[in-house]
């Protein structure tokens, strides 16, 4: 069976919420090229398989915090479910449909993905860290600038409303 959705599409569509890496249910349920309210209903019927470590649902504070898009009239009819990689291998399922089976293993090598980054980071780093004991100061400064190099940028947060 061809693609049916790009690794670069799928990782765009992840996010860092809560210590735990998500996605959430519209961008689920346009992968799965359903509706959210469908994909919500067939959560909602099965909620046993969905515990708060494979789902949980966004407060209005994240949402206001996340600056995600808003209906015409100011606001979302419905607070967001995101879902953990578990979360997601659990609406396969759910959904039980040919398209939802290999949506998720898309996504799931996606996670795959992204954790093998994640460790040969780790690795190199350790590397890194070897290597510098074994040199005098004089590379201090080589060593400093890599290692702010692999750190990942503090997220600047910007305060929201009517600055005076």
């Amino acid at each position: 069976m061809r693609n049916l959705v790009l690794l670069e599409k799928i990782d765009s569509k992840i996010y860092l919420i809560r210590g735990q890496k998500v996605m959430f249910d519209y961008d689920l349920a346009f992968l799965y090229n359903i509706e959210t309210k469908q994909l919500k209903r067939q959560v909602k019927r099965n909620i046993k398989r969905f515990p708060t470590d494979f789902m949980f649902q966004l407060t209005k504070q994240e949402i206001l915090r996340c600056h995600f898009g808003t209906s015409s009239y100011g606001g979302r009819r419905h607070l967001p479910m995101v879902f953990t990689e578990q979360g997601i291998a659990m609406l396969s399922s759910v959904l039980n449909s040919e398209r939802a089976i290999q949506v998720n293993i898309q996504i799931m090598r996606t996670f795959t993905k992204l954790r093998k980054m994640l460790f040969s980071n780790e690795k190199l780093k350790r590397k890194i860290e070897e290597r510098e004991s074994n040199y005098d100061h004089q590379f201090k400064v080589v060593f400093d600038a890599i290692k702010a190099l692999m750190e990942m940028p503090a997220q600047k947060k910007e305060k929201i409303g009517f600055l005076r």
